[in-house]
């Protein structure tokens, strides 16, 4: 069993009379990780699957009254695929308001019913985290330095999904079924997205612009969809968790462009399985936009797990001078610039030195890439 970051994290907040929600796309391992929480702190457990029709019925505009018969003695409560359940959000709030010594602990395949049903009623109740893919730092951790290192290259073609780190040899397989109709289950039957062969599309477009900007306008006359319902697919496929948007900076220059976004996936793997591309690194052109994806995702872990609040941007002018990742973390910006290879030049653009002259600047290649993540 590979230990999760989450697991330290969640198990300091038992008992603090709040609902711990737990979101991450699907295969991700949140019911394993609920699991190993379950077992280490050996309550009187209700499980209940969103998944059951029968639960859903039971947990959907229930009456407080309902809920504490429902309970009963049980010590934790969880909620698995809590988005699948009408209504969620209030009766988790009702439980937490009127059951006040049990422990709730909610987990989400997608952020989209779950999300936004019930941000608003568990305002002031809730821890919220989001278990990715395996990340990085969980592999060194488990296995150590020397020898995930080995297998950078393998991990740029086939990623961290924890059914694909633990089956060597069936990743292609695995991935394919991955990265078909299952991942995107919750935005078929939840938000009843009417041409999935447009959001296949899209996935395989932005999939091919890595590293790139994204025009919405452009994607749509590429795959025979408006700008807004690209614009509404992209938004859902990030409340799946399976892609993210990282906007452009602008602050003290004219010429910054002022409303771009890249997209990146949360996992290389899936990325490839869209393009149907698991070659070598050294049969392949995209090999910067693959680095570039590792560590712009794998950053985005690191963060969540060590709860920093920090912004995320990239950096370009209408004159072309671009930087691949800022983050500003403390009133502070600091610059990074991702090289392949090591022996590769880089040169950070004097316009963005002199417009924010306090920025550090850092590049980051396969030598150094152990201290970014």
């Amino acid at each position: 069993m590979i230990p999760r970051k989450l697991e330290k994290i969640i198990l300091e907040r038992i008992g603090k009379k709040k609902i711990i929600l737990i979101l991450g796309a699907r295969q991700t391992g949140k019911t394993t990780l609920v699991k190993q929480i379950a077992d280490q702190l050996n309550l009187k457990t209700l499980w209940l699957n969103g998944d059951e029709p029968d639960v859903r019925e039971m947990l959907s505009n229930v009456t407080s009254t309902r809920l504490k018969t429902l309970i009963g003695a049980h010590q934790l409560v969880i909620v698995d695929e809590a988005q699948r359940i009408e209504n969620i959000g209030l009766t988790l709030k009702l439980m937490v308001d009127n059951i006040p010594d049990i422990q709730i602990i909610a987990t989400g395949s997608s952020s989209l019913e779950l999300a936004n049903r019930i941000r608003e009623p568990l305002t002031g109740r809730k821890y919220e985290f989001y278990l990715y893919p395996i990340s990085y730092r969980e592999m060194v951790e488990y296995r150590g330095e020397l020898e995930e290192n080995r297998l950078l290259e393998h991990r740029l073609i086939y990623g961290y999904y924890p059914e694909v780190v633990t089956h060597p040899g069936e990743e292609v397989e695995l991935l394919s079924l991955l990265s078909s109709s299952y991942l995107y289950k919750d935005l078929f039957t939840l938000e009843g997205i009417k041409k999935p062969a447009v959001l296949e599309k899209l996935v395989r477009a932005l999939a091919l612009q890595i590293g790139n900007e994204v025009s919405y306008h452009e994607i749509g006359q590429l795959i025979g969809a408006d700008k807004q319902t690209v614009e509404r697919y992209i938004d859902l496929l990030e409340k799946a968790f399976i892609v993210f948007r990282l906007q452009s900076l602008s602050g003290n220059l004219r010429n910054e462009i002022k409303k771009s976004r890249k997209i990146y996936f949360y996992d290389n793997g899936i990325r490839n399985a869209v393009i149907k591309n698991f070659n070598s690194l050294s049969f392949r052109q995209d090999v910067g936009a693959l680095w570039e994806n590792f560590l712009i995702s794998e950053r985005t872990k690191r963060n969540h797990y060590m709860l920093l609040p920090v912004n995320q941007y990239f950096w370009r002018t209408h004159a072309q001078q671009e930087i691949d990742y800022i983050e500003e973390y403390n009133g502070k910006f600091y610059a990074y610039e991702f090289k392949w290879n090591p022996a590769k030049k880089v040169r950070f653009p004097q316009t963005f030195l002199k417009a924010y002259p306090d920025a550090e600047t850092i590049a980051i290649h396969p030598e150094n890439f152990m201290e970014f993540l």
